[in-house]
């Protein structure tokens, strides 16, 4: 199980094994280089724990325990972990400001006990065979040893290809959980307790409410350059990632001023909708720090995909985690193992499209005669090549499809859960007739908190996107899989959960105020940054889509094998004449926007998810780097 993740922890492996627990580690050495090694024990060996992450506050923990008694050997974050368990039992996690997925054995009581971070930024999955209890930082440890469970679970595919990710515990393959974020998983006595001790609330009184912006944005600045001086804290070098947007140069400012020196890494492409290099050359100069730019081109990605796939251990829907992997490689090969990055600000401050489209479209459902009212479309999507809003007459067919359902609980979602669901079309008739009785929105609603309704809107559309983009896909698919597939730890302070908190506790219109987005967090980052960059329009980090899979107008040679009628009949996912007009309107430049190219992408990453793992067929990823 723990050879499989040497990716992960390459600088060394050790086990801990008794009658009825082992435990396994694969370090990344990033604090205590000399004796954090894992599994760890406390003094008398009783309580052992093995753990992914870091405990940002764990010199403050450290200094709290050992004023109550507790004696420590080491440098590191994890014994912290150990001894907090000590203290304070179960809820120890509470006390915990990290990132981290953990599995802590109690030998007296003979208790296991998996815990994972608040927001989900580290993975921890579990599975049963055998009458054992397998859990692992990712799937392909727990098929190490249940090769039964290596099949695609159909009901995932279907919320994949809805949400971009599965939704709850479930995962792409059958019979494997991932322990959901903010939750405990306790083992103990022949039972099993799943329990959630941290979510992303927003309350109806809400304790900052009447906080003017300035004042908001000072405790704001305040709070953010505390996280950014815990998550500097390292024995090795800490670099950030600079997009050349709002979110990555206000942290890059912040670490600039706490550590004095700062390495930036960012991705260029070729072309010119992608590419924000001139922007990030603009921060790295305001900052006078020595960045480092990874030119990656269609081809790149092409090639990298199977790579990212065996990574990902789940289909996706977009092509933009390839370079971040390609990414992570490069700055690995620089000597770095830690980076931080702007990931999360979005969904924390309203920042995207998707939530002014929301407001749009509730405006304009008041009164839905109103031109005017529709109008305010064209001012959403800019950074599209092919935007609904380009043409008048196709965004009001487009955004007002549904218009009338204010109710509904993912109002601001349906019409990108629609462009998404354009791959359903290519799904074999099998699989269709499987899928006949399955709901992804049902799934989702059964995941809302009991007093969701209750909420304002935009608090609405934010949860929805956290439970669904952020913490099945940009944490995952495009966050920890690619970083740790070359053992670079991202770090992302815009998620502690002290910012997600006090932030939660706002009025919406600090967010998004008309539909000005992240009005808040601009305020607070507005003497650190060059204010070309606080004004900037949103443009989210993307890649090329379908292109990147051919060559002259020709299919890569995976992609062809793939997409074959052969290979598609055996699979038994996708219909092979279906997919073959897809594939020729790919080939020839005429997909039609996001929804041909996210299903062309989908079918492809599903077909080498099925090789890697189900077939178990070669697939060429070693030519990637793997």
């Amino acid at each position: 199980m723990i050879a499989v993740l040497r990716h992960r922890g390459p600088d060394g492996e050790h086990e801990y094994t008794s009658p009825l627990c082992a435990l396994a580690h694969a370090r990344l050495s990033i604090i205590d280089l000399e004796t954090g090694t894992q599994p760890m024990a406390n003094e008398d060996g009783s309580v052992w724990t093995t753990f992914n992450g870091e405990i940002f506050n764990y010199v403050e923990l450290r200094t709290e325990l050992q004023r109550l008694g507790h004696r420590f050997r080491t440098r590191s974050d994890t014994e912290v972990i150990v001894h907090a368990y000590e203290e304070y039992g179960e809820r120890f996690v509470e006390r915990l400001n990290g990132q981290f997925a953990i599995a802590l054995w109690d030998t007296r009581r003979e208790r296991l006990v998996l815990a994972r971070d608040r927001v989900g930024i580290r993975p921890l999955f579990y599975a049963r065979s055998g009458g054992r209890l397998l859990f692992a930082s990712e799937i392909k440890a727990i098929l190490a040893v249940a090769p039964q469970s290596a099949a695609l679970d159909v009901h995932a595919l279907a919320q994949i290809f809805t949400f971009w990710a599965t939704v709850g515990s479930r995962t792409a393959f059958q019979g494997v959980n991932s322990l959901p974020p903010g939750h405990l998983l306790v083992v103990e006595n022949g039972t099993e307790r799943l329990e959630r001790y941290w979510d992303w609330t927003f309350p109806a009184r809400r304790t900052g409410a009447n906080l003017s912006l300035e004042a908001a944005a000072e405790a704001l600045r305040c709070l953010l350059t505390d996280a950014v001086r815990l998550q500097l804290r390292a024995d090795v070098p800490v670099g950030a990632y600079l997009s050349g947007g709002l979110d990555s140069s206000g942290i890059a400012a912040l670490a600039r001023q706490t550590a004095g020196e700062l390495r930036t890494f960012s991705i260029t492409f070729d072309d010119a909708e992608y590419d924000e290099g001139r922007f990030q050359q603009q921060m790295a100069e305001h900052l006078g720090v020595r960045h480092a730019a990874l030119r990656c081109t269609a081809r790149d990605i092409g090639d990298a995909f199977p790579e990212l796939i065996w990574h990902t251990e789940s289909p996706v829907l977009r092509t933009a985690p390839v370079p971040l992997m390609l990414l992570a490689r490069h700055v690995h090969a620089a000597g770095f193992k830690v980076v931080l990055t702007g990931e999360g600000a979005d969904e924390v401050f309203g920042g995207y499209d998707l939530f002014k489209e929301g407001k749009i479209r509730r405006f304009w459902a008041r009164q839905p005669g109103s031109e005017g009212r529709a109008a305010l479309f064209s001012r959403l999507y800019p950074y599209l090549g092919r935007s609904p809003v380009t043409s008048r007459s196709f965004s009001r067919l487009f955004f007002g499809q549904r218009l009338e359902e204010l109710d509904h609980p993912f109002y601001a979602h349906l019409t990108r859960w629609r462009t998404t669901q354009g791959i359903f079309r290519v799904l074999s008739p099998e699989l269709r007739a499987q899928l006949q009785a399955v709901s992804p929105e049902e799934d989702l609603k059964a995941q809302l908190p009991a007093d969701f309704a209750a909420w304002d809107d935009l608090a609405r559309d934010q949860y929805v996107e956290v439970k669904t983009l952020l913490e099945g896909y940009l944490l995952s698919s495009q966050g920890d899989r690619p970083a740790l597939a070359h053992a670079v730890e991202s770090r992302l302070p815009y998620l502690d959960h002290r910012v997600v908190e006090l932030v939660n506790g706002l009025s919406p219109r600090l967010k998004l105020r008309g539909l000005r987005e992240k009005v808040l967090l601009k305020a607070a980052l507005a003497d650190v940054l060059p204010e070309p960059i606080v004004r900037r329009t949103k443009q989210p980090y993307r890649a090329p889509y379908s292109r990147c899979f051919f060559d002259d107008g020709q299919p890569l040679p995976y992609v062809k094998e793939l997409l074959s009628a052969s290979s598609l009949r055996r699979s038994g996912y996708f219909h092979p004449p279906a997919v073959e007009r897809l594939v020729e309107k790919c080939q020839t430049g005429r997909a039609l926007g996001e929804g041909d190219n996210m299903a062309f992408v989908g079918v492809l990453s599903t077909q080498l998810l099925h090789e890697h793992f189900v077939a178990r067929r070669a697939i060429p990823v070693a030519a990637a780097g793997a």
